[in-house]
């Protein structure tokens, strides 16, 4: 597989952004409550963790209302490629977050300003129906950690790539990656040459 970056986009989170250590951090400082990484074996936490639904909700509502504030890191590798995609061509990333203010501020302070300066962000407010805003965008391949929405994406003609998480392994029979030095490995530039990335 050979992906120019003009031609990929990406999901926010648990892709570009670290939000299970984020959810595990905010349980563990504010609440009290060891949660181990291993333990998130569904997207949906309730479905896997016994924590009050009140809780999860508040330490979500707060990743999403600012994740500045609650100090979101990006996932491993994340920053180093996509800076160097973004000398080659715009940046798109397309979430299920309800509002594009937040993230967008996060993106702009974790990337640095020249990266996101020609990026796209679509914020959805629902994981469903991604498929329609790829295609509008002209992308051609699609990382999602939601094995479900790839498989729609699948269906919908577009190239999904499932990015490894303890929710989706052993899920589903699509293409996957386990790091974001394996999305570099897949990315060529307009010449065909490897896409040069530093750590």
């Amino acid at each position: 597989m050979s992906i120019h970056p003009s031609a990929i986009g990406f999901d926010l989170d648990c892709v570009v952004v670290d939000t299970m250590e984020a959810f595990i951090r905010l349980a563990r400082e504010d609440y009290q409550l060891e949660v181990l990484p291993e333990e998130i074996t569904e997207f949906q936490v309730e479905e896997c963790l016994t924590i009050d639904q009140g809780i999860i909700d508040a330490i979500f509502k707060r990743l999403l209302d600012d994740p500045l504030a609650s100090k979101m890191q990006p996932m491993p590798g994340a920053v180093s490629v996509l800076r160097e995609m973004a000398t080659i061509a715009p940046l798109t990333f397309v979430t299920a977050r309800p509002d594009s203010a937040a993230i967008s501020a996060w993106l702009n302070r974790t990337l640095g300003a020249d990266a996101c300066a020609a990026s796209t962000l679509v914020a959805m407010g629902d994981h469903d129906g991604k498929g329609k805003h790829i295609k509008e965008l002209g992308l051609s391949h699609f990382v999602d950690d939601r094995f479900e929405t790839c498989e729609r994406l699948h269906c919908d003609g577009i190239h999904a790539l499932v990015f490894e998480q303890p929710w989706n392994k052993g899920r589903h029979n699509l293409p996957s990656v386990a790091s974001w030095q394996e999305i570099a490995e897949l990315l060529t530039t307009v010449d065909g040459c490897q896409l040069s990335v530093t750590s």
